[in-house]
């Protein structure tokens, strides 16, 4: 996946409700005064009738973290983590559950939250940012939260936490669609979409279990957010059931592996409940037999017996229970045959958009968006996704589906250049069908369609709607491959298609089952380059691509791991296609293009000092770095900056022992 991380620019961000959070805690900080929201105000109000139904009210107060905690309150301590979310008593479990996925990546977590804290300039304001409509809005809030008796209405900090981002979060969130009773149950969805300004993709739960497991794995390596629902029980109220999962809620997929047990391998997920306590009882629950009988040695690094709201199960369980899963990325995680992850779409984006109203029900519509599909692509090739402003909270119960409909349709361009007439919609003519899911905030459809154009009509349901349109268009095969003199050898099918992959990985598989760094070699010179014999992979580096792709530690890459380092050879590819000044070499300082134009860089940044060292690790005495020096570069600066990220706990340092460092060094 390849999350835009690029730094917010102060500019770029719309002030809510037009307030700014610099100069409202500045006046706060003069008058030594802490911040009291008026436009969001500490009344019954802010949270809604919905909520308060039942609530004794004479007991409801609003208190600020320095008053409700033993200890002094932190706003993050220890970096941010899913467990320290704990669900109120709002139904918003669709909202944490795609928090709780996105604490997983920090980068962007941390686009959201900001630096505050509860010392440096502490004015009782804070202030958080989500994704709207294709622009960034900052919200601000006071830190005066509800509480009845001595714990916090909504979601309260995990019990021996002072952490109060979640909080603080949450009242951002609920003052940005209304109240906290427009929190009480949602769209997994719309709050994926909010907190990262993705596009939301939903995965078939009717498949294999083979499938599903690659799916998630797929998914999690490009860094997509992961959430999944169970359906409805009994009463339209979430509620535990005997087998310890809760009907009508929402969970964070935090992972799937395959594990060895009695029968053979068997494939499992791991999810969280932001409830917090409440996990499965079934075959891998925590302290069940299977992973007591287990020898599998990945089992120290996958269990942990806690009551965290943490928890595995098998891939077959999981689809029995659960109706929907969604991976959010900030491109559509469509699966290829064969489990093989597209990874290359061309964005069409339409902002501030808006169409008046229509009454006649049909699809007639000056609004009209043309894009064309130039060739062939194996499996969904066009994503069109709508984003609508959230509902304002003064609208109907009735008027909160989603505002607008739109059709496909094939068009010849002979016919019509700009725009069809109204009587190209005649009852006669098919729109093109596809698969889609809606919200009442985001509406997307996947489609499969041959080459041709076509044209994308929208229309409103009742009053004029604005809206936000993004049509993904798979890339062509012909776009992927590299010129010069780095050019695949020709076979039938594309790079990305698994049957090519498959086939080269058990041409030089050990026994079918995994290749070491003397195949590795072998494999990336006879198969994927043409050129001089001086750029071509060594077998150091190919010892060093091993090393790093290596998840197993074992000295050779399985082929799900082949699979990973596949994809990333094609983004390689296309980086020194398009930045090489001459065939074959690109320049060393160039390599900043490089790393700014790789999909699976995003987010990391490489200083002007650290430039001027990799230059001489990875260029040649003319300055000149080859394509295998390139792969070696690129994929070694990914693996460095995930692991610091992983081993650091604040994000600023981390600490080792001499062993870990010199694993990591020695080996990675």
């Amino acid at each position: 996946m390849a999350y835009n991380q690029e730094t917010l620019a102060e500019a770029n961000i719309i002030k809510f409700n037009n307030q700014d959070f610099n100069s409202l805690r500045n006046h706060c900080l003069s008058r030594r005064w802490p911040f009291e929201d008026e436009t969001f105000p500490a009344t019954a109000s802010s949270i809604g009738q919905k909520l308060l139904q039942g609530k004794h009210l004479p007991s409801l107060e609003w208190k600020r973290p320095k008053d409700l905690s033993n200890g002094h309150p932190h706003f993050i301590l220890e970096g941010a983590s899913r467990f320290d979310i704990q669900q109120g008593k709002a139904g918003d479990c669709w909202f944490l559950a795609a928090l709780g996925s996105l604490t997983q990546n920090p980068q962007c977590l941390q686009k959201i939250l900001t630096v505050q804290s509860f010392t440096h300039q502490y004015a009782g304001i804070f202030r958080f940012r989500f994704w709207q409509c294709g622009q960034w809005v900052e919200v601000v809030v006071d830190d005066r939260l509800p509480v009845m008796g001595k714990e916090c209405l909504f979601v309260h900090p995990r019990k021996n936490n002072q952490e109060f981002w979640p909080c603080l979060l949450e009242k951002a969130y609920a003052k940005l669609l209304g109240s906290y009773s427009h929190l009480h149950y949602g769209y997994l969805p719309d709050a994926l979409v909010d907190l990262t300004g993705g596009v939301v993709s939903s995965i078939d739960l009717c498949s294999s279990p083979s499938h599903l497991l690659m799916a998630v794995k797929t998914a999690a390596m490009e860094g997509s957010l992961m959430t999944c629902g169970t359906p409805q029980g009994p009463t339209e109220e979430a509620s535990e059931m005997v087998n310890g999962l809760v009907s009508q809620h929402a969970y964070t997929v935090t992972g799937a592996e395959q594990i060895q047990n009695r029968r053979g391998q068997e494939e499992i997920i791991c999810l969280w409940n932001p409830w917090g306590k409440t996990e499965w009882r079934g075959r891998w629950s925590d302290g069940s037999r299977e992973w007591q009988e287990t020898g599998d040695p990945w089992k120290n690094r996958l269990y942990e017996n806690k009551e965290d709201g943490e928890f595995w199960m098998s891939c077959q369980d999981f689809q029995e229970n659960f109706s929907c899963l969604y991976a959010c990325a900030q491109i559509p995680i469509i699966l290829n045959r064969g489990n093989t992850l597209c990874d290359r779409w061309s964005p069409k984006v339409f902002m501030n958009q808006e169409i008046l109203g229509n009454t006649s029900g049909g699809p007639w519509s000056d609004a009209q968006y043309h894009f064309s599909v130039k060739e062939h692509t194996e499996g969904t090739n066009v994503v069109v996704s709508f984003t609508v402003p959230g509902v304002p909270p003064s609208m109907k119960a009735e008027e909160e589906k989603f505002p607008l409909n739109f059709q496909v349709f094939k068009v010849d361009p002979q016919q019509f250049r700009e725009r069809l007439p109204p009587t190209f919609f005649s009852p006669f003519r098919n729109a093109i069908q596809g698969i889609s899911y809606k919200t009442n905030r985001n509406f997307t459809k996947s489609f499969r369609l041959p080459p041709g154009n076509y044209v994308v009509v929208p229309w409103a349901r009742r009053s004029a709607a604005k809206f936000l349109l993004r049509i993904f268009l798979k890339m062509p095969d012909s776009d992927r491959s590299l010129g010069g003199n780095f050019s695949l050898r020709a076979w039938k099918e594309s790079l990305s298609e698994t049957g090519s992959q498959q086939s080269i990985f058990y041409r030089y598989a050990q026994q079918g089952r995994d290749i070491d760094a003397t195949q590795l070699q072998s494999l990336l010179n006879q198969e994927l380059l043409t050129g001089p014999p001086g750029n071509t992979f060594s077998l150091d580096e190919c010892r060093s691509i091993v090393a790093l792709m290596d998840l197993q530690v074992n000295g050779r890459l399985n082929q799900e791991e082949f699979a990973r380092l596949w994809r990333r050879l094609i983004t390689c590819q296309r980086v020194f296609q398009n930045i090489q000044r001459s065939a074959g070499a690109l320049l060393s300082s160039d390599l900043w293009k490089a790393v700014a134009n790789t999909d699976f860089l995003t987010g990391i940044s490489i200083s002007g000092e650290l430039l001027g060292l990799v230059t001489l690790r990875y260029s040649d005495s003319t300055g000149r770095v080859s394509f295998p020096s390139l792969v070696c570069f690129l994929m070694r600066l990914e693996a460095m900056a995930k692991t610091f990220r992983k081993l650091s706990k604040d994000g600023k340092g981390l600490y080792l022992t001499e062993t870990e460092w010199m694993k990591l060094v020695m080996y990675n």
